[in-house]
């Protein structure tokens, strides 16, 4: 089978980045969703935007999956960071994707855990590791990039709600509303995949403000990152 990139992102800002690196673009329907067909370097790609929320990313990820044959799933997008050295513009690589707010502890089970699956969703060992050979490359720029935690949940966050009890319980590095639904689905067909996040919003109390003012930067900083994924 011959290599095709997926490419998912949640919302109108975070595509349209992922479209100007695109070339030799095509636009199709399927199942109400608009899908771009295309090439990012040497690489066959489909972009498609699912909308926002864990429903709407499974649902479009087994779309992507049944009608356009991917054989890589890659989900871009802004996320709001957990910690604090973790600012505006950084990149977060989810080596591991959890869905915070699944809880069937009531049957002793921890936090996040999913029968048949798991708690954690893992990356792609050898994406993550391409990840991070561009990580090393990033060096000394304006801003960071790490491997680490990211969780999921149908929640935008803010300092009101319990961000820290989800550091504490999952050692995240920032949370969105996509990523282990998405990992999900590919860990369910057997599609590596690999979740890619850019920080649009901290715990500062404004994140609503912060993500509008900050979301094209971030969305920018996924494609640059995304490019270099690509074409190296």
């Amino acid at each position: 089978m011959n290599e095709r990139i997926g490419i998912i992102a949640a919302m109108d800002e975070e595509m349209r980045e992922i479209e100007k690196i695109m070339q030799d673009k095509k636009e199709e329907m399927c199942w109400n969703l608009t899908f771009f067909l295309g090439k990012i370097g040497e690489k066959s790609c489909v972009l498609v935007k699912c909308g926002v929320g864990k429903v709407n990313a499974a649902r479009t990820t087994q779309i992507l999956i049944d009608n356009y044959h991917v054989t890589t799933v890659i989900n871009v997008g802004s996320a709001g960071a957990l910690k604090k050295e973790i600012n505006y513009g950084d990149i977060v690589i989810g080596e591991k994707l959890v869905q915070y707010d699944f809880d069937i502890t009531a049957f002793g089970h921890p936090k996040g855990y999913i029968s048949s699956t798991g708690r954690f969703f893992k990356s792609d060992l050898l994406l993550v590791k391409k990840a991070n050979k561009m990580i090393e490359k990033i060096g000394e720029n304006s801003y960071h990039a790490k491997i680490g935690v990211i969780a999921t949940g149908d929640t935008f966050f803010t300092n009101k709600n319990p961000n820290q009890e989800i550091v504490k319980e999952f050692n995240a590095d920032c949370v969105e509303m996509e990523g282990a639904a998405i990992a999900q689905v590919c860990y369910l067909d057997n599609i590596p995949f690999l979740i890619i996040r850019s920080i649009s919003d901290v715990p500062n109390g404004r994140n609503e403000i912060d993500f509008y003012e900050y979301l094209e930067m971030a969305s920018r900083r996924c494609a640059i990152f995304i490019q270099a994924l690509l074409e190296d």
